[in-house]
């Protein structure tokens, strides 16, 4: 990937946000700029719909489907998601340290969570930190907010196989425990995402004041109201919930009562978006992938999310503008580091035109 020689001119409809649309910009030594720099009659052109680069905020560079992955694995796993368009990952943990990625320029910006901490045999093997003694979260997530890039991932509930028939999803930590982790975590300027499914871990994590919900299967619209009001974002990641009927298929008559759960949460889950949309709830997009989804995913992730009946514009909006403006990154603005996506058409009327990008560029370099 080579620098351009001179500045590009992207015209037709820039996006810039939900109230604000551009008939053209410039980029000129990296940056983004409204009025035409100096050089720009000799710009290269593109032509399209443009908008802020997607952000993937559920996504695990370094991870496998056994544990970390070398830094080969890693590479092309960070090089998919920038040939779909993301340009920006929030890492939702990873047993891989993928500090390196931060001095490649051809790679999307990464804002990692250290490592995912959870309990021994109450998360997928290889996957996490697991504290066999519980009061060592607050101190945990302080070592991995200090690790991190002002995020910590947690897992707040997975299936009890030690309650053999009656194992069902239940909350790895006490409410009070979880509360003085996540007051670690702000001590240490880092906000916590919690993977939850349950509805009783979100009733914790509202509790604890936690940032941010992953999955969030378990939201009840009391839940949905209150996380509205303090603008706590869920991530929908949908193609992983829709598999949870084959997680109830797979626990079969073993664990019967965490199978009627999934298959319960599977059977409503068109009905749930739709409460959620009604509620007004923030969202944001996540592909998870990494473990057992391929990444470079994002896009047929949106396409999911509008099958579900979120709108589009509002799929569109939570994976560019919105999830940059939560993570405080800049999308396009005077000066901002011009990580820009290029369509033929509009992708706020159709998420699928997500899946074929015309132009990317990132860092002020065209990539395709």
């Amino acid at each position: 990937m080579s620098a351009p020689s001179r500045p590009l001119h992207l015209s037709g409809t820039v996006v810039v946000d939900e109230s604000t649309v551009l008939p053209e910009i410039w980029v000129e030594a990296g940056r983004i700029h409204t009025s035409p720099p100096p050089g720009a009659e000799a710009s290269d052109e593109v032509r399209g719909v443009v908008v802020p680069g997607l952000v993937d905020v559920h996504a695990h560079i370094g991870l496998g489907a056994g544990g970390a992955v070398d830094e080969a694995t890693a590479e092309a796993q960070a090089l998919a998601d920038r040939d779909s368009g993301v340009l920006l990952v929030r890492d939702a943990g990873s047993p891989a340290d993928t500090r390196w990625v931060d001095d490649r320029g051809d790679l999307p910006r990464l804002l990692r969570a250290g490592r995912h901490i959870a309990r021994p045999k109450r998360y997928i093997r290889n996957f996490a930190r697991e504290l066999d003694d519980v009061a060592l979260l607050p101190e945990a997530v302080a070592e991995e907010a200090r690790r991190g890039d002002g995020w910590v991932k947690l897992v707040g509930d997975w299936i009890d196989r030690s309650l053999g028939a009656d194992a069902d999803l239940t909350p790895l930590w006490p409410r009070d425990v979880l509360t003085d982790a996540v007051a670690a975590a702000h001590e240490n300027d880092a906000r916590v995402t919690v993977h939850t499914f349950a509805t009783e871990t979100v009733e914790d994590c509202l509790a604890a004041g936690v940032d941010c919900l992953e999955h969030g299967t378990g939201m009840t619209t009391d839940h949905m109201t209150e996380l509205a009001a303090r603008g706590v974002p869920v991530t929908v990641t949908a193609r992983q919930t829709a598999q949870f009927g084959d997680f109830a298929d797979q626990a079969g008559a073993k664990y019967p009562v965490y199978a009627a759960r999934m298959r319960a949460m599977h059977a409503r889950r068109r009905e749930f978006w739709g409460e959620v949309v009604a509620a007004g709830l923030p969202l944001l997009m996540g592909s998870d992938a990494g473990g057992t989804l391929d990444h470079g995913t994002l896009p047929d992730e949106l396409v999911a999310c509008a099958e579900l009946g979120i709108p589009h514009e509002r799929v569109l909006a939570a994976a560019t503008w919105e999830a940059r403006r939560y993570l405080g990154v800049p999308g396009i603005e005077d000066g901002a580091s011009a990580d820009l996506v290029v369509y033929a058409d509009d992708p706020r009327t159709d998420v699928g035109v997500t899946r074929r990008p015309t132009a990317i560029v990132l860092r002020g370099t065209r990539i395709r």
